[in-house]
Protein backbone atom coordinates (compact mmCIF):
# COMPACT_ATOMS: atom_id res chain seq x y z
CA UNK A 1 0.00 0.00 0.00
CA UNK A 2 3.03 2.27 0.23
CA UNK A 3 2.92 2.83 -3.52
CA UNK A 4 -0.71 3.98 -3.26
CA UNK A 5 0.11 6.42 -0.47
CA UNK A 6 3.04 7.69 -2.51
CA UNK A 7 0.82 8.12 -5.56
CA UNK A 8 -1.76 10.06 -3.56
CA UNK A 9 0.96 12.34 -2.21
CA UNK A 10 2.32 12.94 -5.73
CA UNK A 11 -1.15 13.75 -7.05
CA UNK A 12 -1.73 16.13 -4.15
CA UNK A 13 1.61 17.87 -4.78
CA UNK A 14 0.80 18.16 -8.50
CA UNK A 15 -2.61 19.71 -7.80
CA UNK A 16 -1.09 22.24 -5.38
CA UNK A 17 1.73 23.11 -7.80
CA UNK A 18 -0.60 23.40 -10.81
CA UNK A 19 -3.06 25.55 -8.84
CA UNK A 20 -0.29 27.89 -7.70
CA UNK A 21 1.11 28.04 -11.25
CA UNK A 22 -2.33 28.89 -12.64
CA UNK A 23 -3.15 31.47 -9.96
CA UNK A 24 0.12 33.37 -10.20
CA UNK A 25 0.30 33.00 -13.97
CA UNK A 26 -3.10 34.61 -14.37
CA UNK A 27 -2.28 37.24 -11.74
CA UNK A 28 0.81 38.44 -13.59
CA UNK A 29 -0.96 38.15 -16.93
CA UNK A 30 -3.68 40.53 -15.72
CA UNK A 31 -1.01 43.03 -14.68
CA UNK A 32 0.92 42.83 -17.95
CA UNK A 33 -1.94 42.36 -20.43
CA UNK A 34 -2.49 45.01 -23.07
CA UNK A 35 -5.89 46.73 -23.05
CA UNK A 36 -7.14 48.00 -26.40
CA UNK A 37 -10.07 50.37 -26.75
CA UNK A 38 -11.36 51.37 -30.16
CA UNK A 39 -13.98 54.00 -31.02
CA UNK A 40 -17.17 53.48 -32.98
CA UNK A 41 -16.40 53.24 -36.69
CA UNK A 42 -18.33 53.51 -39.95
CA UNK A 43 -18.39 50.71 -42.50
CA UNK A 44 -20.26 47.81 -44.05
CA UNK A 45 -20.92 44.42 -42.49
CA UNK A 46 -22.22 41.19 -43.99
CA UNK A 47 -23.47 38.36 -41.76
CA UNK A 48 -22.65 34.84 -43.01
CA UNK A 49 -23.99 31.77 -41.20
CA UNK A 50 -23.13 28.89 -43.55
CA UNK A 51 -19.64 27.44 -43.91
CA UNK A 52 -19.88 26.83 -47.67
CA UNK A 53 -21.17 30.40 -48.18
CA UNK A 54 -18.48 31.87 -45.95
CA UNK A 55 -15.55 30.12 -47.56
CA UNK A 56 -16.86 30.82 -51.06
CA UNK A 57 -16.71 34.55 -50.26
CA UNK A 58 -13.52 34.20 -48.23
CA UNK A 59 -11.50 32.33 -50.85
CA UNK A 60 -12.72 34.73 -53.54
CA UNK A 61 -11.41 37.67 -51.49
CA UNK A 62 -8.10 35.88 -50.90
CA UNK A 63 -7.67 35.37 -54.65
CA UNK A 64 -8.42 39.05 -55.28
CA UNK A 65 -5.73 40.28 -52.85
CA UNK A 66 -3.32 42.74 -54.43
CA UNK A 67 -0.76 43.45 -51.67
CA UNK A 68 -1.06 41.52 -48.42
CA UNK A 69 -3.02 38.85 -46.58
CA UNK A 70 -2.96 38.54 -42.79
CA UNK A 71 -4.66 35.49 -41.28
CA UNK A 72 -5.10 34.32 -37.69
CA UNK A 73 -7.01 31.14 -36.84
CA UNK A 74 -7.40 29.21 -33.63
CA UNK A 75 -7.92 25.91 -35.45
CA UNK A 76 -6.68 24.74 -38.81
CA UNK A 77 -7.11 20.99 -39.22
CA UNK A 78 -5.08 18.42 -41.13
CA UNK A 79 -7.58 17.49 -43.85
CA UNK A 80 -8.29 18.15 -47.52
CA UNK A 81 -10.14 21.38 -46.90
CA UNK A 82 -7.33 22.73 -44.73
CA UNK A 83 -4.87 21.76 -47.48
CA UNK A 84 -6.97 23.76 -49.96
CA UNK A 85 -6.75 26.75 -47.63
CA UNK A 86 -2.96 26.41 -47.51
CA UNK A 87 -2.80 25.98 -51.29
CA UNK A 88 -4.50 29.35 -51.81
CA UNK A 89 -2.12 31.11 -49.43
CA UNK A 90 0.86 29.42 -51.10
CA UNK A 91 -0.34 30.41 -54.57
CA UNK A 92 -0.83 34.01 -53.53
CA UNK A 93 2.61 34.15 -51.90
CA UNK A 94 4.15 32.84 -55.11
CA UNK A 95 2.27 35.59 -56.96
CA UNK A 96 4.08 38.19 -54.88
CA UNK A 97 1.45 38.82 -52.21
CA UNK A 98 2.83 39.25 -48.69
CA UNK A 99 1.13 36.46 -46.71
CA UNK A 100 1.35 36.12 -42.93
CA UNK A 101 -0.38 33.20 -41.20
CA UNK A 102 -0.58 33.05 -37.40
CA UNK A 103 -1.94 29.90 -35.76
CA UNK A 104 -2.63 29.00 -32.16
CA UNK A 105 -0.08 26.40 -31.08
CA UNK A 106 -2.62 24.14 -29.36
CA UNK A 107 -5.64 24.60 -31.61
CA UNK A 108 -3.67 24.03 -34.84
CA UNK A 109 -1.31 21.37 -33.50
CA UNK A 110 -2.49 18.84 -36.11
CA UNK A 111 -1.30 20.83 -39.14
CA UNK A 112 1.41 18.75 -40.82
CA UNK A 113 5.01 19.90 -40.57
CA UNK A 114 5.43 19.02 -44.23
CA UNK A 115 2.68 21.45 -45.21
CA UNK A 116 4.11 24.21 -43.03
CA UNK A 117 7.54 23.67 -44.59
CA UNK A 118 6.03 23.87 -48.07
CA UNK A 119 4.20 27.10 -47.21
CA UNK A 120 7.30 28.71 -45.76
CA UNK A 121 9.45 27.71 -48.73
CA UNK A 122 6.83 29.32 -50.99
CA UNK A 123 7.03 32.64 -49.14
CA UNK A 124 4.20 32.33 -46.61
CA UNK A 125 5.28 33.52 -43.17
CA UNK A 126 3.80 30.84 -40.90
CA UNK A 127 4.10 31.30 -37.14
CA UNK A 128 2.55 29.79 -34.03
CA UNK A 129 1.43 31.76 -30.98
CA UNK A 130 0.80 30.84 -27.35
CA UNK A 131 3.42 28.14 -27.15
CA UNK A 132 4.11 26.69 -23.68
CA UNK A 133 6.57 28.84 -21.76
CA UNK A 134 8.31 29.10 -18.42
CA UNK A 135 7.49 30.22 -15.79
CA UNK A 136 3.80 29.47 -15.23
CA UNK A 137 3.79 26.62 -17.73
CA UNK A 138 0.44 25.20 -16.59
CA UNK A 139 -1.24 28.58 -17.02
CA UNK A 140 0.38 29.01 -20.45
CA UNK A 141 -0.90 25.59 -21.52
CA UNK A 142 -4.46 26.71 -20.71
CA UNK A 143 -4.34 30.05 -22.51
CA UNK A 144 -5.30 30.13 -26.21
CA UNK A 145 -5.48 32.69 -28.98
CA UNK A 146 -9.10 31.93 -29.88
CA UNK A 147 -9.38 34.71 -32.46
CA UNK A 148 -10.35 34.02 -36.08
CA UNK A 149 -9.31 37.09 -38.02
CA UNK A 150 -8.36 37.87 -41.61
CA UNK A 151 -7.36 41.21 -43.12
CA UNK A 152 -6.94 41.51 -46.89
CA UNK A 153 -5.05 44.50 -48.33
CA UNK A 154 -5.90 46.39 -45.14
CA UNK A 155 -9.42 46.94 -46.53
CA UNK A 156 -11.48 43.78 -46.01
CA UNK A 157 -11.81 41.97 -42.70
CA UNK A 158 -13.30 38.71 -41.50
CA UNK A 159 -14.05 37.80 -37.88
CA UNK A 160 -16.36 35.26 -36.27
CA UNK A 161 -16.77 31.67 -35.16
CA UNK A 162 -15.62 29.59 -38.13
CA UNK A 163 -12.24 27.86 -38.14
CA UNK A 164 -10.70 25.85 -41.00
CA UNK A 165 -11.56 22.15 -41.32
CA UNK A 166 -14.06 19.81 -42.92
CA UNK A 167 -16.65 20.13 -40.14
CA UNK A 168 -16.97 23.86 -40.83
CA UNK A 169 -18.15 23.17 -44.39
CA UNK A 170 -20.64 20.49 -43.30
CA UNK A 171 -18.52 17.43 -44.11
CA UNK A 172 -18.51 15.96 -40.59
CA UNK A 173 -21.19 13.25 -40.30
CA UNK A 174 -21.71 13.90 -36.58
CA UNK A 175 -21.71 17.71 -36.33
CA UNK A 176 -23.15 18.72 -39.70
CA UNK A 177 -24.66 21.05 -40.57
CA UNK A 178 -22.41 23.46 -38.68
CA UNK A 179 -24.23 26.65 -37.66
CA UNK A 180 -22.06 29.67 -36.95
CA UNK A 181 -21.99 33.46 -37.31
CA UNK A 182 -19.14 35.17 -39.17
CA UNK A 183 -18.74 38.76 -40.35
CA UNK A 184 -17.27 40.18 -43.54
CA UNK A 185 -16.40 43.79 -42.74
CA UNK A 186 -15.26 46.87 -44.63
CA UNK A 187 -14.68 50.46 -43.55
CA UNK A 188 -12.75 52.39 -40.93
CA UNK A 189 -12.61 49.58 -38.38
CA UNK A 190 -10.36 47.43 -40.55
CA UNK A 191 -7.41 49.53 -39.36
CA UNK A 192 -8.28 48.48 -35.79
CA UNK A 193 -8.50 44.82 -36.83
CA UNK A 194 -5.15 45.16 -38.57
CA UNK A 195 -3.57 46.58 -35.42
CA UNK A 196 -4.83 43.68 -33.32
CA UNK A 197 -3.41 41.15 -35.76
CA UNK A 198 -0.06 42.95 -35.79
CA UNK A 199 0.01 43.11 -31.97
CA UNK A 200 -0.53 39.33 -31.88
CA UNK A 201 2.08 38.84 -34.62
CA UNK A 202 4.68 40.88 -32.75
CA UNK A 203 4.00 39.06 -29.48
CA UNK A 204 4.47 35.69 -31.20
CA UNK A 205 7.45 36.55 -33.41
CA UNK A 206 9.15 39.63 -32.00
CA UNK A 207 8.77 41.27 -35.42
CA UNK A 208 6.77 44.52 -35.56
CA UNK A 209 4.99 45.91 -38.62
CA UNK A 210 2.84 48.45 -36.79
CA UNK A 211 4.75 51.38 -38.31
CA UNK A 212 4.39 50.07 -41.87
CA UNK A 213 1.98 52.64 -43.32
CA UNK A 214 1.39 50.50 -46.42
CA UNK A 215 -0.64 48.17 -44.19
CA UNK A 216 -3.02 51.00 -43.26
CA UNK A 217 -4.56 52.38 -46.46
CA UNK A 218 -7.18 55.11 -46.54
CA UNK A 219 -10.55 53.54 -45.76
CA UNK A 220 -13.97 54.61 -46.95
CA UNK A 221 -16.76 55.23 -44.50
CA UNK A 222 -19.92 53.18 -44.75
CA UNK A 223 -23.47 53.47 -43.40
CA UNK A 224 -23.12 51.04 -40.46
CA UNK A 225 -21.79 51.84 -36.99
CA UNK A 226 -19.64 49.26 -35.21
CA UNK A 227 -16.57 48.88 -33.02
CA UNK A 228 -14.15 46.11 -32.19
CA UNK A 229 -13.68 44.87 -28.64
CA UNK A 230 -10.50 42.75 -28.24
CA UNK A 231 -9.72 41.02 -24.95
CA UNK A 232 -6.91 38.91 -23.48
CA UNK A 233 -8.80 37.09 -20.74
CA UNK A 234 -9.16 40.43 -18.95
CA UNK A 235 -12.06 42.95 -18.91
CA UNK A 236 -14.45 40.90 -21.08
CA UNK A 237 -16.59 39.90 -18.11
CA UNK A 238 -17.04 43.51 -17.04
CA UNK A 239 -17.93 44.63 -20.57
CA UNK A 240 -20.62 41.97 -21.01
CA UNK A 241 -21.99 42.63 -17.52
CA UNK A 242 -22.37 46.28 -18.49
CA UNK A 243 -24.46 45.23 -21.51
CA UNK A 244 -26.61 42.98 -19.32
CA UNK A 245 -27.15 45.68 -16.71
CA UNK A 246 -28.25 48.28 -19.26
CA UNK A 247 -30.89 46.00 -20.83
CA UNK A 248 -34.50 46.91 -20.06
CA UNK A 249 -36.44 44.79 -22.57
CA UNK A 250 -34.65 41.73 -23.91
CA UNK A 251 -31.38 39.80 -23.84
CA UNK A 252 -30.57 37.00 -26.25
CA UNK A 253 -27.41 34.93 -25.86
CA UNK A 254 -26.39 32.30 -28.39
CA UNK A 255 -23.33 30.24 -27.49
CA UNK A 256 -22.01 26.69 -27.88
CA UNK A 257 -20.80 26.64 -24.26
CA UNK A 258 -22.82 28.29 -21.48
CA UNK A 259 -20.44 28.09 -18.49
CA UNK A 260 -20.21 31.73 -17.36
CA UNK A 261 -18.63 33.27 -14.27
CA UNK A 262 -21.08 33.68 -11.39
CA UNK A 263 -21.12 37.46 -11.75
CA UNK A 264 -22.71 37.16 -15.21
CA UNK A 265 -25.26 34.54 -14.15
CA UNK A 266 -26.28 36.79 -11.27
CA UNK A 267 -26.53 39.71 -13.70
CA UNK A 268 -28.88 37.71 -15.92
CA UNK A 269 -30.99 36.65 -12.92
CA UNK A 270 -31.29 40.28 -11.83
CA UNK A 271 -32.27 41.29 -15.37
CA UNK A 272 -35.06 38.70 -15.37
CA UNK A 273 -36.29 39.95 -11.99
CA UNK A 274 -36.57 43.51 -13.33
CA UNK A 275 -38.70 42.31 -16.25
CA UNK A 276 -36.15 41.70 -19.00
CA UNK A 277 -36.91 38.73 -21.28
CA UNK A 278 -33.77 36.56 -21.23
CA UNK A 279 -33.34 33.82 -23.84
CA UNK A 280 -30.41 31.42 -24.10
CA UNK A 281 -29.71 29.25 -27.16
CA UNK A 282 -27.22 26.39 -26.89
CA UNK A 283 -26.61 23.29 -29.01
CA UNK A 284 -28.20 19.96 -28.19
CA UNK A 285 -25.17 18.20 -29.66
CA UNK A 286 -21.78 18.63 -28.03
CA UNK A 287 -18.36 18.74 -29.69
CA UNK A 288 -16.36 18.45 -26.44
CA UNK A 289 -16.67 16.16 -23.41
CA UNK A 290 -18.41 17.52 -20.29
CA UNK A 291 -19.27 21.01 -21.63
CA UNK A 292 -22.96 20.23 -22.07
CA UNK A 293 -23.37 18.75 -18.61
CA UNK A 294 -21.23 21.51 -17.06
CA UNK A 295 -23.74 24.06 -18.39
CA UNK A 296 -26.74 22.46 -16.64
CA UNK A 297 -26.12 24.23 -13.32
CA UNK A 298 -26.12 27.67 -14.97
CA UNK A 299 -29.04 26.94 -17.29
CA UNK A 300 -31.00 25.68 -14.28
CA UNK A 301 -30.48 29.07 -12.59
CA UNK A 302 -31.71 30.92 -15.69
CA UNK A 303 -34.82 28.73 -15.91
CA UNK A 304 -35.52 29.01 -12.18
CA UNK A 305 -35.38 32.80 -12.44
CA UNK A 306 -37.89 32.79 -15.33
CA UNK A 307 -35.68 32.84 -18.41
CA UNK A 308 -36.06 30.69 -21.53
CA UNK A 309 -33.53 28.12 -22.74
CA UNK A 310 -33.52 26.47 -26.16
CA UNK A 311 -31.40 23.64 -27.57
CA UNK A 312 -30.55 23.79 -31.27
CA UNK A 313 -31.51 20.55 -33.04
CA UNK A 314 -30.60 21.11 -36.71
CA UNK A 315 -26.88 20.36 -36.47
CA UNK A 316 -24.23 21.88 -34.21
CA UNK A 317 -24.69 25.48 -33.03
CA UNK A 318 -21.32 27.24 -32.62
CA UNK A 319 -22.32 30.92 -32.98
CA UNK A 320 -21.32 33.56 -30.46
CA UNK A 321 -24.00 36.25 -30.46
CA UNK A 322 -25.61 38.61 -27.96
CA UNK A 323 -28.57 40.91 -28.70
CA UNK A 324 -29.60 43.64 -26.27
CA UNK A 325 -32.99 45.43 -26.59
CA UNK A 326 -32.76 45.40 -30.40
CA UNK A 327 -30.11 48.13 -30.07
CA UNK A 328 -26.78 46.31 -29.80
CA UNK A 329 -25.58 43.14 -31.50
CA UNK A 330 -22.36 41.45 -30.36
CA UNK A 331 -20.83 38.86 -32.70
CA UNK A 332 -17.30 37.53 -32.57
CA UNK A 333 -15.05 34.77 -31.29
CA UNK A 334 -15.84 34.73 -27.55
CA UNK A 335 -17.99 31.99 -26.08
CA UNK A 336 -20.10 32.58 -22.97
CA UNK A 337 -17.76 30.59 -20.74
CA UNK A 338 -14.93 30.85 -18.25
CA UNK A 339 -12.26 30.18 -20.85
CA UNK A 340 -13.29 33.08 -23.09
CA UNK A 341 -13.82 35.48 -20.19
CA UNK A 342 -10.82 34.53 -18.05
CA UNK A 343 -8.14 33.01 -20.32
CA UNK A 344 -8.40 33.36 -24.07
CA UNK A 345 -7.46 36.08 -26.49
CA UNK A 346 -10.76 36.99 -28.17
CA UNK A 347 -12.17 39.70 -30.41
CA UNK A 348 -15.82 40.67 -30.81
CA UNK A 349 -17.63 43.25 -32.89
CA UNK A 350 -20.35 45.43 -31.34
CA UNK A 351 -22.78 46.51 -34.06
CA UNK A 352 -25.23 49.38 -33.67
CA UNK A 353 -26.83 49.49 -37.13
CA UNK A 354 -30.59 48.90 -36.91
CA UNK A 355 -30.93 47.16 -40.27
CA UNK A 356 -28.15 44.72 -39.40
CA UNK A 357 -29.64 44.08 -35.96
CA UNK A 358 -33.02 43.29 -37.53
CA UNK A 359 -31.30 40.81 -39.85
CA UNK A 360 -29.52 39.24 -36.87
CA UNK A 361 -32.84 39.00 -35.00
CA UNK A 362 -34.45 37.24 -37.97
CA UNK A 363 -31.51 34.83 -38.12
CA UNK A 364 -31.81 34.14 -34.40
CA UNK A 365 -35.54 33.48 -34.71
CA UNK A 366 -34.82 31.04 -37.54
CA UNK A 367 -32.38 29.21 -35.27
CA UNK A 368 -34.87 29.16 -32.39
CA UNK A 369 -37.48 27.67 -34.74
CA UNK A 370 -35.08 24.75 -35.24
CA UNK A 371 -34.64 24.27 -31.51
CA UNK A 372 -36.48 22.60 -28.64
CA UNK A 373 -37.32 24.42 -25.43
CA UNK A 374 -35.73 22.81 -22.42
CA UNK A 375 -36.92 22.68 -18.82
CA UNK A 376 -35.66 22.20 -15.29
CA UNK A 377 -37.08 18.67 -15.31
CA UNK A 378 -35.03 17.81 -18.39
CA UNK A 379 -31.85 19.24 -16.87
CA UNK A 380 -32.42 17.23 -13.68
CA UNK A 381 -31.55 13.97 -15.42
CA UNK A 382 -31.27 11.33 -12.68
CA UNK A 383 -28.85 9.13 -14.67
CA UNK A 384 -25.66 8.50 -12.73
CA UNK A 385 -23.47 9.14 -15.79
CA UNK A 386 -25.09 12.53 -16.38
CA UNK A 387 -24.72 13.52 -12.73
CA UNK A 388 -21.09 12.42 -12.72
CA UNK A 389 -20.36 14.42 -15.90
CA UNK A 390 -22.12 17.44 -14.40
CA UNK A 391 -20.05 17.24 -11.21
CA UNK A 392 -16.80 16.70 -13.11
CA UNK A 393 -17.62 19.55 -15.50
CA UNK A 394 -18.26 21.90 -12.60
CA UNK A 395 -14.93 20.96 -11.05
CA UNK A 396 -13.12 21.65 -14.34
CA UNK A 397 -15.19 24.63 -15.49
CA UNK A 398 -12.18 26.94 -15.78
CA UNK A 399 -10.52 24.65 -18.31
CA UNK A 400 -13.34 23.31 -20.53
Amino acid sequence: MKWLAGLIILVFIFIIAASADFFFGRYFHRIKSRRSSYPVRNGRIQLITSGPDLFSNYFDDLYKAKKNIHVLFYIVKNDRFSNLFFDILIEQARNGIAVRLLLDWFGSRMVSKKLIKKARSSGVEVEFCHRPRFPFTFFALQQRNHRKVTIIDGKIGYVGGFNVGKEYIDLDPVLSPWRDYHLRIEGEGIADLQKEFLFDWEKATGRSHLKDISLFPTLEKGPMLYRFFPTQGVDAEEQILELINQADQSIFIGTPYFIPPDKLVSGLEQAIHRGVAVTILVPNKSDHPLVKEASFHYLHRILAAGGAVFEYEAGFFHAKVILIDGKICDIGTANFDYRSFKLNYEINCFIYDQDFIKEAERTVQEDISKSSRTSIAKLNNPAITTRLKKWTGMMLKHFL
